[in-house]
């Protein structure tokens, strides 16, 4: 049967003032009428239904993904005690899936992604698991065409077309390599040739090749998850998942396994997506007025263009001749940013971690 884990243990410091601990960019709602976890659950549809949906967060998010997400069971939010990265994440969930589904096929996707519409979503994921049904040991991962040098995302270099793939599907290709995150020229240079796909970080593999796969490029890890699927459904559960997860060295799923598995490949993306990575994304998706401004909530600008301002309807903001800024007032924390140098957002949630502003985190 087909499952889908849905990944959402980010901190989304990009994002504050807006983005906190107890409330980062995955619970807001930044882009439409639904926040972006509940969207992410929304576009399953029919192709997942609830009983097989598990989402994987952080420990402190569970109470609060579980509020807004009040059709699922409580045992489809797992809290992890500490962040180790998105290969233990994707591999305990899983063993958990094997538990109670030796056949599971796994869709695992991040939970704050903008991707439309819907229905071109679930066609790609079953063409997908199509892919896995007819070689059990592939794994399928899905890239973007990219539309500017983008030095932010990791890379997929595709190969040749995959042999048998349906003409009326979406291209396939074999993997050639997967890339790190490229400097600006390294990036002209893969826009350029045409053979990359940003990685969207969306997967679908049956569960237990990614098990297989983790034993055998991350044995130490694998034996760490593996002693906290053994304790799962006991009272044990809780105290052996907070010491042998503590224990796990964190590293990403490229690196954990992608970038040593031979058999990938990789689906061109048929739907719109975005990662919305940074308030710059909100004139994407929320597009501009006639001076290239992003406005939302209650403001007045004047002799302004290319600004994006966020309020609410309970606090006027007003910007007075300026460009190419940020603004983001919360009630408790007001951002002012130039666009150029948006990427330091990032520094300031450190330098409030280091005066010791938890308040403000």
């Amino acid at each position: 049967m087909l499952h889908a884990v849905i990944m959402a243990g980010g901190a989304g410091t990009r994002f504050w003032p807006a983005s906190r601990r107890d409330q980062p960019k995955q619970l807001l709602n930044l882009v439409g009428q639904r926040t972006m976890i509940q969207a992410t659950v929304d576009r399953l549809g029919d192709l997942v239904p609830a009983d097989r949906v598990l989402i994987v967060t952080n420990q402190r998010l569970v109470e609060p993904i579980a509020k807004q997400l009040p059709k699922l069971p409580a045992e489809a939010i797992l809290g992890e005690p500490c962040k180790r990265d998105t290969a233990p994440c994707i591999g305990l969930a899983a063993m958990l899936l094997l538990r109670n589904d030796p056949e599971a096929t796994m869709v695992v996707m991040p939970a704050d992604h903008v991707i439309q519409p819907d229905a071109v979503f679930q066609q790609a994921m079953t063409q997908a698991a199509e892919l896995v049904d007819a070689a059990p040991d592939r794994i399928v991962t899905f890239g973007i065409r990219p539309s500017y040098p983008a030095e932010t995302f990791g890379y997929i270099e595709r190969g040749d077309l995959l042999a048998g793939a349906v003409a009326s599907a979406a291209p396939v290709f074999c993997v050639q390599r997967f890339r790190e995150k490229p400097n600006s020229e390294t990036a002209r240079h893969y826009l350029e040739t045409g053979r990359f796909f940003w990685n969207s970080g969306i997967f679908v593999w049956r569960a237990r090749t990614i098990v297989k796969a983790l034993q055998e490029f991350e044995p130490d890890m694998h034996g760490c998850l593996a002693t906290i699927a053994d304790a799962a459904g006991t009272d044990r559960f809780r105290d052996v998942f907070d010491v042998q997860f503590e224990a796990i060295e964190g590293k990403s799923i490229d690196y954990a396994v992608m970038e040593h598995y031979d058999d990938v490949v990789v689906i061109e993306a048929p739907f719109q997506w975005d990662d919305v990575g940074s308030w710059l994304a909100l004139a994407r998706m929320r597009g501009t007025d006639e001076n290239g401004n992003t406005l939302i909530g209650r403001n007045l600008v004047l002799r302004t263009r290319n600004a994006i301002v966020q309020s609410d309807e309970s606090h006027l903001v007003s910007v007075v001749g300026l460009e190419n800024v940020i603004v983001v007032h919360t009630p408790d924390a007001t951002l002012v940013a130039s666009q150029d140098d948006e990427q330091s957002i990032r520094e300031i949630v450190q330098l409030l971690q280091q005066q010791g502003w938890s308040q403000y985190l």
